[in-house]
């Protein structure tokens, strides 16, 4: 059993970072407590109720979510009778391949939650609908992953996941960040989210405070202007290591340097390099620098940001998202430019590889101001992943040298 004293847990372990013995902050508890008086309060009612959990990257969203799953499953399975969440059918759907795996690593340790308890969204839709039954409390960890329209890749075929899990639930649990929307068949803003909202009784948390990044408020100032296209001076020298880097192969070594020394330090990068799921490999090119892209292992167990071998990879937006590490190195490629006179950052949409973001929405108007918006959302959550150390290498040239100045 997992214990909140347990000194054999390593603490650079991806698991322990999404532990649901991890001590939470009194914003988080105030949250946890708010969430099961929630579910006590509707899980017997006819009529779907939405809890929504709202916040900024790093802020402990999944944390937490995790902890209240844990504690409502032990209810279920082994709460007493007069406990309205005894004998729930209860689940956590995740739409994020290497999120599920951390989640099912850390079930193995959990004696009332089991691995069966956590489902991707098309297979929860499915077999609610075969069953003809509703489940009774579901957690939805990335809601900002789930599809707004049908999707023949993922066996969708309905307009909207979160509409059909509404109607396959009694209680829904949902963290939402529109910031960390990256594909327009995934994309809606938070007026889509108010629109659920009018329809059914809901609650909404704001969690504020930062915790994934140990950085002063410069550093998270520096972020947020740069992911709204503005270029701020350098924060200042402090404990959290922020630095640019000229050279590409120069980032490569420091990362396995860090990765040495601390574990869960990682090659990150925009998509903005060729890459197909055809089980052949492709790399990142930049000077002095070769270094392919991560390989597709579905059916690996770990986490790619745990594996040993990953180390000698770059991942993507895709294979980050809603994971720690110490180091984190980001390479921005070539649809992250900068315009000279303006002093600002320039988005070239044309320049981004991945096709799946992009793939054709009619009901969407102001495609190319939501394309850029996507971008920026990827550049956001590759930027936010850092616990100790942040590291950035630009590809193109003119931000390259902007970057340079502001660090001199």
């Amino acid at each position: 059993m997992l214990q909140r004293n347990k000194n054999q847990q390593d603490h650079n372990q991806a698991v322990f970072k999404l532990s649901p013995f991890k001590k939470l902050s009194e914003q988080q508890l105030e949250l946890k407590q708010r969430i099961m008086d929630f579910c006590r309060a509707h899980v017997s009612n006819d009529q779907t109720a939405l809890f929504i959990i709202q916040g900024d990257a790093g802020t402990g969203k999944s944390v937490v979510l995790n902890s209240v799953f844990n504690e409502i499953q032990t209810a279920a399975r082994a709460g007493g009778a007069d406990d309205s969440l005894t004998h729930t059918n209860n689940y956590l759907i995740v739409n994020h391949s290497e999120m599920i795996k951390l989640y099912k690593e850390i079930a193995e340790q959990l004696p009332s939650v089991r691995k069966k308890d956590f489902i991707r969204p098309t297979s929860f839709i499915n077999q609610m609908q075969k069953s003809g039954k509703r489940a009774d409390v579901v957690l939805i960890d990335e809601t900002h992953l789930l599809l707004t329209k049908s999707d023949r890749y993922n066996r969708f075929n309905q307009d909207n996941q979160l509409e059909e899990i509404l109607k396959c639930s009694r209680t829904v649990i949902m963290v939402f960040d529109e910031k960390q929307v990256l594909k327009l068949k995934s994309y809606w803003d938070e007026s889509r989210v108010q629109e659920f909202m009018r329809r059914v009784p809901h609650e909404i948390f704001y969690l504020t405070d930062q915790f994934r990044m140990r950085a002063d408020k410069d550093v998270l100032n520096w972020i947020h202007a740069f992911v709204h296209k503005e270029v701020l001076p350098l924060p200042k020298k402090q404990d959290f290591d922020f630095r640019i880097f000229q050279d590409a192969g120069e980032l490569y070594q420091i990362i396995k340097a860090r990765n040495s020394q601390y574990h869960l330090s990682r090659l990150i990068a925009t998509y903005d390099y060729p890459y197909a799921l055809d089980g052949s490999d492709y790399y990142i090119d930049e000077p002095n620098f070769h270094v392919r892209w991560d390989r597709s292992k579905p059916t690996e167990k770990q986490a790619w940001a745990e594996r040993a071998d990953t180390i000698d990879e770059v991942g993507s937006v895709y294979t980050i998202q809603g994971f720690d590490l110490n180091y984190a190195g980001v390479i921005l490629g070539p649809s992250v430019s900068y315009d000279e006179h303006e002093d600002r950052i320039e988005i070239r949409t044309e320049n981004y590889e991945d096709g799946a973001a992009f793939v054709k929405r009619d009901d969407l108007k102001n495609l190319d101001g939501i394309k850029e918006k996507i971008i920026l959302n990827s550049i956001n959550v590759l930027m936010t992943r850092a616990v100790h150390g942040l590291y950035i290498y630009a590809s193109d040239p003119g931000l390259r040298r902007r970057l340079a100045e502001l660090q001199k």
